[in-house]
């Protein structure tokens, strides 16, 4: 069974991260959203809402599963028993850091190789921080996140102000 992880802060889920997953688990059995801790960024959803989120947007992917990490990736994908870890990218510097990322995961577990898949072009110009910015100062982002967290987001975010 190819078993993928899909992983990411999803702070919030996008359409872009929707793009990669809708094309990812068409090439795996099951693919895991792995929503992870990162120290390095201060999260605007807790934990809990952005598993919520993912939930929500994936509720009819039937391979699908949502899930939650702390620590090393290549630890939890070895774990899940995963074949691959798949990564969007949108540009030339999500390569950099996400080649560096892959040749240290095949360092530390030579089992699981790393996708990438380019972002739609469609997609290309979206990231979680544009998408909270616009949201923070009133902008619309119908048609760059899902439908179906669109007032959640815009209802944290107003909380927040």
């Amino acid at each position: 069974m190819k078993i993928w992880i899909c992983p990411g802060s999803f702070d919030p889920v996008t359409m872009g991260h929707i793009d990669i997953i809708k094309r990812a688990r068409k090439m795996c059995d099951h693919l895991i959203i792995a929503i992870g801790v990162n120290d390095e960024k201060k999260a605007t959803f807790t934990f809990d809402e952005r598993k919520e989120f993912v939930e929500k947007c994936t509720k009819d992917m039937d391979n699908v599963e949502v899930d939650t990490f702390e620590g090393l990736l290549i630890n939890y994908a070895s774990k899940k028993k995963a074949t691959a870890i798949v990564k969007g990218l949108r540009a030339i510097s999500d390569f950099e850091y996400e080649l560096q990322m892959a040749l240290l995961n095949k360092k530390l577990d030579e089992k699981i190789e790393t996708v990438f898949l380019m972002t739609s072009i469609n997609y290309s110009h979206l990231s979680s921080s544009a998408i909270k910015s616009i949201a923070k100062y009133d902008g619309e982002i119908k048609g760059l996140v899902p439908d179906v967290i669109h007032d959640d987001i815009y209802l944290k975010l107003k909380k927040g102000k």
